[in-house]
């Protein structure tokens, strides 16, 4: 079987892109396919093999001193000791196709140039925005943001997208700058994977090619999940605690609907958002950082789970792990999440930051029969078990390897 590089800032389950990497390699090991991964070197990391050929941590906003910051900036814009690191990578393990998740400001795009000097054809999963964006999300202070379109990366700096930091946004307009110049993306990536049709259609609207990109939604393993059909009071959110999730609208929606929220994760707002709780006397316990069996019997407990996100979300997971939980899903009218849910049948959707339209909707379920609850919870799993298996997402893999490895060796023979 070939050999498969596979390439990732982070080799643990740090969040959802980490999730899809791993069980992406977890689905080619299975198969037969050798496959050797590439990323930092961090604490949590999984073991392998491997590691030894992986770079040193590198994470921005780190309380670094001056000298270690003049050592590891550079490296955000373009890393020499990934393409060194890789290289030797590369000739220990001689692989036949490279598949890419997200290696931005730690791993940098140089890596991308080296894979294309070598003849190894590249596919790239595209998780977030920053092939167009700068700052990933097209999100920035006063929200969604699609300023530097057409080019207008200085955007960036003048509203510190990153962090709230001119020094960062800075390092992160030169890194964009640079790779735009290069054409970094466009010429050293066979093909974009997009797990969302709407990341493609925002993409295209950018001035990339359509033919550069695959869409291949995410998918989930459903006999690690088990359903739990009959449904809870309460509503449940999982995911990170930070601005763009929209939790803030959805403690006050709760609080309006007079229904229970649990909330699972952690993340920057943890604090303001235990603040509102408590100012409104929302019925609302969070949960902190919940995994595995926990995580699933909080789900599972629930009567619904919301997405209520205020930015453009790509494909989340936590849709699909609903569904395949036996949970109906209420989802912001916004980026990929509307493709997500199939209103009436699987879930609802909302207008995006409209509080008393959540309110109104999560009111709704609350008072719904348990039995129509239950018959949607049932539609979502089925629906998760015919269009979202790994059988599935691995089928279209191999299509689109055989693919862009088939180009790759054309391109090759006609130098």
């Amino acid at each position: 079987m070939p050999n498969l590089l596979s390439i990732n800032n982070y080799y643990y389950a740090r969040g959802g892109a980490e999730t899809i990497f791993l069980e992406h390699n977890r689905l080619l090991a299975a198969e037969g396919w050798s496959v050797a991964p590439f990323a930092m070197r961090h604490p949590k990391n999984l073991p392998s093999e491997w590691s030894e050929y992986f770079i040193e941590e590198l994470e921005l906003g780190s309380d670094y001193s001056f000298l270690e910051k003049a050592v590891r900036l550079p490296k955000v814009i373009y890393s020499l000791e990934a393409r060194r690191r890789l290289s030797s990578l590369l000739a220990a393990f001689q692989p036949q196709v490279c598949h890419a998740h997200n290696i931005y400001h730690h791993l940098s795009p140089s890596i991308l140039g080296l894979l294309k000097s070598r003849h190894i054809p590249t596919v790239m999963t595209l998780h977030d925005l920053k092939v167009a964006c700068p700052a990933y999300s097209m999100l920035t202070h006063d929200g969604v943001c699609e300023r530097c379109r057409g080019g207008k990366l200085s955007n960036v700096i003048r509203h510190r997208c990153i962090k709230g930091s001119m020094v960062m946004s800075s390092v992160i307009y030169l890194e964009a700058t640079l790779h735009r110049w290069l054409d970094t993306y466009r010429q050293c990536v066979s093909k974009f994977v997009v797990p969302s049709r709407f990341y493609l259609e925002k993409l295209v609207s950018w001035g990339f090619d359509r033919a550069q990109f695959e869409y291949i939604p995410n998918f989930i393993d459903t006999d690690n999940f088990r359903p739990g059909y009959e449904p809870g009071q309460h509503v449940v959110f999982v995911g990170r605690l930070s601005p763009e999730k929209g939790i803030a609208t959805l403690i006050s929606a709760c609080h309006d609907a007079r229904v229970p929220l649990k909330i699972a994760g952690t993340g920057p707002q943890a604090a303001q958002l235990q603040t509102l709780a408590n100012s409104l006397g929302a019925d609302v316990e969070f949960l902190g950082y919940v995994s595995g069996s926990r995580l699933h019997d909080t789900i599972r407990s629930a009567r619904v789970a919301a997405v209520p996100s205020e930015s453009y979300e790509n494909a989340p997971l936590g849709v699909l792990e609903a569904y395949a939980l036996g949970k109906p899903v209420i989802g912001a009218r916004i980026g990929g999440i509307p493709e997500l849910i199939r209103e009436g049948e699987t879930g609802c959707i909302v207008p995006s930051g409209d509080r008393q339209a959540l309110a109104t909707t999560i009111r709704a379920f609350a008072d719904m029969p348990d039995d129509a609850v239950q018959e949607i919870g049932i539609q979502g799993r089925q629906w998760v078990e015919r269009d979202f298996t790994s059988k599935q997402y691995l089928e279209r893999i191999r299509v689109l390897y055989d693919s862009v490895s088939r180009l790759s060796s054309e391109a090759a023979t006609a130098i």
